[in-house]
């Protein structure tokens, strides 16, 4: 067994921001040469999550609008009253309540199994900002 470690940065440019990372894991997942095993996904951060869903141009724009709506911004929150880093960011810390910080998914035959309409994105609630990580582990064997 064994035991991979990759780090992938990015940067966001809008407050709620949905970034499909699925080539980059893929791509990375196919050089590693693990043939089958698990890769685990995760975020990096409190303001931002991991999810698995469908990569359709609308339906983004409806996810987006949806957690604008789910949790406002201007809400009266208490976090934002003494922000540790400056960022009244209460909703965003909100938002994340809803989502996976991380996911992990199968590798067979040194390939990412995901279903035909499955994209992995990174879901800025925070943005924009200048560096986001995102950690992948992949366990397995070659």
């Amino acid at each position: 067994m064994k035991i991979l470690r990759h780090r992938l940065e990015l940067a966001t440019i809008a407050p709620i921001q949905i970034v499909d990372v699925t080539e980059q894991v893929r791509d990375w997942v196919a050089s590693s040469g693990i043939k089958d095993g698990l890769v685990t996904v995760s975020s990096l951060h409190t303001t931002a999550r991991i999810n698995i869903n469908e990569r359709e141009a609308q339906l983004e724009r409806d996810m987006i609008t949806y957690l604008k709506r789910l949790v406002p911004r201007d809400g009266n929150y208490l976090h934002n009253l003494a922000p540790v880093d400056g960022r009244d960011n209460a909703h965003s810390h909100l938002l994340g309540l809803f989502m996976n910080s991380s996911e992990t998914l199968p590798v067979a035959a040194g390939a990412l199994v995901l279903g035909g309409w499955q994209s992995i994105f990174f879901i800025e609630l925070d943005g924009p900002r200048e560096a986001r990580g995102i950690e992948l582990q992949l366990l397995g064997t070659d």
